[in-house]
């Protein structure tokens, strides 16, 4: 009986990662990688040259990033299958990336064996979560546990992030392919929203949501 070849796509903007990765899947005898793309834009017009069966997508990238990545290849192509990989440990990016309708959500920290076993099981239409953060989740949602970053859209949270990171504005832009304003639009919502005075605020808020290391 012939092994059913599935096809994956890779999604980071470290070349170095994409060809680890790369080498680690195409280890299986099962599992071939047909496309790379570097940025979230990337990703999107790359898959409709090759509809993979799975696309592994780094939610951190600069640009537009992964998430906003996730949402924009299913509004085009519904039955893709997504499995978010994040260097992130927190919940917060968790829950966004499995909202913009990723199939799944793993850490960059697991165990090799762990990302070939995900997109097997993303193929097969199975649902993936990082265990020790379904744990998390499971526990937040039992005690109606929310952040505060919940009320951010996903470009305010990215920008929201690189504040709390330390970045100014002007590399926030550069960054984030933004203009220098529309990021000052962006902050000043952010810190409307969340109550926040200045970009030492913002970073506490991103301390205590435990999405930077204090």
């Amino acid at each position: 009986m012939a092994v059913r070849i599935v096809s994956v796509m890779l999604v980071d903007d470290h070349v170095l990662v994409r060809k680890g990765f790369r080498l680690l899947l195409e280890d299986a005898p099962d599992l071939k990688v047909v496309a790379e793309a570097g940025s979230g834009e990337e990703a999107c017009r790359q898959f409709s040259d090759h509809l993979p069966d799975v696309v592994v997508m780094d939610i951190s990238m600069p640009g537009m990033g992964g998430i906003e990545a996730v949402s924009r290849i299913l509004a085009k192509h519904p039955a893709a299958r997504i499995l978010a990989l994040s260097a992130h440990e927190d919940t917060v990016h968790a829950k966004r990336a499995l909202a913009a309708g990723a199939y799944g959500y793993l850490c960059k920290r697991g165990a090799p064996e762990a990302l070939i076993g995900a997109v097997r099981d993303v193929a097969a239409g199975k649902k993936v979560i990082d265990p020790q953060i379904a744990q998390e989740l499971a526990f937040n949602q039992f005690n109606s546990v929310q952040s505060p970053v919940d009320v951010l859209s996903d470009r305010e949270f990215e920008v929201f992030m690189q504040v709390a990171n330390g970045r100014q504005v002007s590399e926030i832009a550069q960054i984030l392919s933004l203009s220098p304003s529309t990021v000052g639009t962006h902050l000043y919502n952010i810190k409307h929203k969340l109550g926040a005075a200045n970009a030492a605020e913002l970073a506490m808020i991103a301390v205590r949501s435990g999405l930077i290391d204090p």
